[in-house]
């Protein structure tokens, strides 16, 4: 059982992350592809990329990154960094950037488990070649098995986020916390898992906890194991019906809208695309998050778009909030 204890302070300064974590889904879906279960939602997945990967070139970065991802037991946290809640490219850049301390750390801990690769010896030296091979084999992986799904998966992820605000609204903290059940359960400050794999407390001490939902994680909540790092759960989320429709079916999400096509035909799928997103209100680093572009890509979107009237941004503190102008809900809901 993990327990995590939540002083007032603590609960002020919980928090869900603002979408999908690209490295969290990255690393949790390798776990998961190995495996032989007859999950329906992940079936096609798993045969697709498997056999991607056997087509694909380098095998000894991913057989690398495969090794340092076992399906049960311990996986390094470095690889999961928390800088990665900006999005994919600051995720890499922090794993190119660990500590020696950290990553000699995480890796005697995983050879615990079993013997590690020979190729995993000048990562554990901390050679920068090592680190850029391993964020590159990330990056192809990421196309593979990642990016052709990214919506479904950042649509799910947005429907569970949906869920905690509503609970957060009616019942407050305590709300949220109580909603998380079964997989978790709230009891006077502190938050029990019950059937985590190891018995370990973990004291916030002020820091707050960010609550991370995740497609590919599975079937239990996942701690980093470090309490010094800052305190990340991470929890499952509903699949809405998996990544890939049923044979000779198209998925209510994939259905073309007419309306929608215009719109993209019009402005441009991208643009049509941030429109979209800032339905309910967005950020600029939210729509970057949620359309995989880059931060400079959404902003230049945005721009556009508030320029021809569509959008209004407004700036609070190191953010800027965009929603739609009622021409630009006009435009996206005709």
């Amino acid at each position: 059982m993990l327990k995590i204890y939540f002083s007032a302070e603590d609960i002020l300064r919980t928090r869900v992350a603002p979408a999908a974590d690209p490295m969290w889904e990255l690393v949790l879906s390798l776990h998961l592809l190995p495996g032989r279960g007859r999950d329906p939602l992940l079936s096609g997945w798993r045969r697709s990329v498997t056999r991607g990967l056997r087509e694909g070139r380098d095998s000894a970065g991913l057989r690398l990154l495969l090794a340092l991802n076992p399906p049960r037991g311990y996986f390094p946290d470095f690889l999961t960094p928390y800088e990665s809640v900006s999005g994919f490219e600051s995720g890499l850049e922090a794993v190119r950037s660990t500590s020696l301390t950290r990553l000699q750390r995480d890796l005697v801990l995983l050879a615990a488990d079993g013997a590690l690769p020979a190729a995993a010896r000048p990562l554990a030296r901390g050679e920068s070649d090592a680190l850029r091979g391993l964020t590159d084999a990330m990056r192809r992986y990421r196309g593979l098995a990642i990016d052709p799904y990214w919506a479904r998966i950042q649509a799910a992820v947005t429907a569970d986020r949906a869920l905690r605000a509503r609970a957060l609204l009616d019942g407050g903290v305590e709300g949220l916390m109580a909603g998380l059940r079964p997989a978790m359960r709230w009891d006077s400050g502190v938050l029990e898992i019950r059937d985590y794999p190891h018995s370990r407390e973990l004291h916030l001490g002020g820091r707050g906890l960010l609550l991370v939902p995740s497609f590919f994680c599975a079937p239990n909540p996942v701690a980093l194991l470090d309490p010094e790092l800052p305190p990340v759960l991470v929890y499952p989320v509903d699949r809405l019906g998996g990544l890939l429709p049923s044979p000779g079916e198209r998925s209510d999400a994939d259905a073309p809208d007419p309306g929608r096509a215009a719109l993209a035909a019009l402005v441009g799928r991208t643009r049509a695309a941030v429109l979209a997103s800032s339905d309910d209100g967005c950020t600029t680093g939210e729509v970057a998050r949620r359309l995989n572009i880059s931060a400079a890509a959404a902003s230049q979107h945005t721009t556009v778009l508030r320029n021809a009237g569509l959008l209004v941004s407004q700036r609070d503190r190191n953010t800027v909030l965009h929603t739609l102008t009622p021409l630009g809900r006009a435009m996206l809901n005709p």
